[in-house]
């Protein structure tokens, strides 16, 4: 069995979801910096989402790609005394990931669909029906979000509602104890959970170190959750060292222990 005792990870994941990564990876023997790269708030306007949610009874599905989506969405219900489990009956849930299904679950709302594998691609490969005449709406984030799950549908011959449900954006800067951790070279590995959490930590690199970032991530392993996030990682820092399978956070600290680990005794 593989551990990552004595080995330090830096997790990039928004300061308000740093817990359940910070709790898998101690329970694996390693310790956590946290560089929160995202700030989770709302988007610019509700108007979209809200003027959907009024026409909830005119979808067939409703599909989310993150958790995020899930809590904004149940907020706007109950924000009109509703909830999603309280949806017309009719309206089916699509959840991308354990981590999303587990959300809907949580709120007595189970997903009446979860692909097989947590990728939004899988999603559209493994739909149970044909989308021919369906009305999708799919809640997203405001920016830097993917478009393939509407476009697809979209040639399908569904007709899709795709609104912006949250937001997220870079913090004003890096902690201390991340930048001192960096500066010390004490990271064994660097994780991303997100495409956006690969631009924003670039961003924060250069706000702490100038130009001189790139030199901070030499003796590290870059780890990314799934295939969005490696290709973000190719481009903006020229590697990745491993990728997460299953692409979670429970398989983000199986590639850690991969790349890193060392067997236990």
């Amino acid at each position: 069995m593989l551990t990552l005792s004595g080995r330090c990870i830096g997790v990039t994941r928004a300061e308000a979801q740093a817990g359940a990564a910070r709790q898998l990876f101690e329970r694996a023997g390693a310790s956590v910096v946290d560089l929160p790269a995202l700030v989770i708030g709302p988007p610019d306007t509700w108007g979209p989402l809200d003027d959907a949610l009024d026409e909830l009874e005119h979808f067939h599905w409703l599909i989310f790609s993150s958790s995020n989506g899930v809590d904004a969405v149940e907020q706007r219900l109950q924000r009109r005394h509703g909830s999603l489990a309280r949806r017309p009956q009719s309206l089916k849930l699509a959840a991308v990931g354990r981590k999303t299904a587990q959300r809907l679950e949580d709120l007595g709302a189970p997903a009446n669909f979860v692909p097989p594998d947590f990728v939004a691609d899988s999603l559209i490969e493994h739909f149970p029906s044909s989308a021919w005449g369906l009305r999708l709406l799919l809640p997203r984030v405001q920016s830097g979000g993917r478009t393939l799950l509407a476009e697809a549908f979209g040639e399908a011959g569904a007709r899709v509602v795709e609104v912006a449900a949250y937001e997220t954006r870079c913090p004003d800067g890096l902690p201390s104890a991340a930048v001192a951790a960096l500066e010390r070279g004490q990271l064994d590995a660097l994780t991303f959970s997100s495409a956006k959490t690969v631009h924003h930590t670039v961003a924060l690199l250069q706000g702490a170190f100038g130009s001189q970032w790139p030199s901070r991530l030499e003796n590290l392993a870059v780890v990314s959750i799934g295939p969005q996030t490696t290709r973000a990682c190719l481009e903006l820092l020229g590697r990745v060292d491993a990728e997460a399978s299953p692409h979670d956070l429970e398989g983000l600290v199986i590639a850690c222990q991969q790349v890193l680990g060392q067997a236990s005794a």
